[in-house]
């Protein structure tokens, strides 16, 4: 087989290796979460372990996050979904090779300026990166053009719905900073960890939403029902 004819199952293996390590990770990273809540079973130099493997693990899915921009586009061109414009396919890439950059320079700078920085940055892209799915999405279902299939359309609006429940992820999650920061200097009490078990219950919420919104996805995906 030529290499024309291995392109796109190679990129469409790729892609469903991304999901894989996308929500498979992200099981992983709620069952620490998980863990890290009972303060009943584990003391506080063990959940603060758990808290630092969590963090390591969570730079799998949101690695396969940004990669799976452009891998997305990339499939949809080489399987003639879409005849992408050149310049959107190669800026996908440069945007997720940047993103995936931003990820790792915040991860090793952490607690720092610069990573502050990288995340706002990441922040931006990210609200303009879920504006365009969300419109190639419905636009595609309101005239059948530039995704025809609907199947397509649908799963490009559901990754955009993706992109606003992740970041609603981070955006819940903020305050765990300075709760968790109060823990530490003052010791595991329910003043201190009840304020901090809320926010987690509420981040919880969008947690669900993504992985709801994954499975709908990979579904239309596979099964392409209409």
């Amino acid at each position: 087989m030529e290499f024309s004819g291995l392109a796109y199952p190679a990129l469409v293996y790729a892609h469903l290796l991304l999901f894989v390590l996308w929500l498979g990770a992200d099981v992983g990273v709620f069952v620490l979460g998980q863990h890290f809540r009972r303060r009943e079973d584990y003391t506080l130099e063990q959940r603060i372990a758990l808290l630092k493997l969590l963090v390591e693990i969570d730079m799998v899915p949101r690695s396969a996050w940004a990669l799976m921009v452009p891998l997305s586009l990339s499939v949809v061109d080489l399987g003639n979904w879409w005849d992408v414009p050149v310049w959107l396919l190669v800026g996908a890439w440069v945007v997720g090779v940047f993103w995936l950059a931003l990820v790792w320079d915040s991860h090793w700078h952490d607690q720092t300026p610069r990573a502050a920085r990288n995340r706002r940055i990441e922040g931006w892209l990210r609200w303009l990166i879920g504006g365009f799915y969300l419109w190639l999405g419905g636009q595609s279902l309101l005239i059948d053009a530039p995704l025809t299939p609907d199947w397509l359309a649908w799963k490009a609006l559901m990754f955009g719905l993706i992109f606003v429940a992740a970041i609603m992820i981070d955006v819940s999650f903020k305050p765990v900073g300075a709760q968790l920061t109060a823990v530490l200097e003052q010791g595991s009490s329910d003043e201190t960890e009840v304020p901090l078990r809320k926010t987690m219950d509420k981040t919880r919420i969008w947690v669900w939403a993504v992985y709801v919104l994954l499975l709908i996805t990979a579904f239309l995906g596979n099964v392409k029902p209409f």
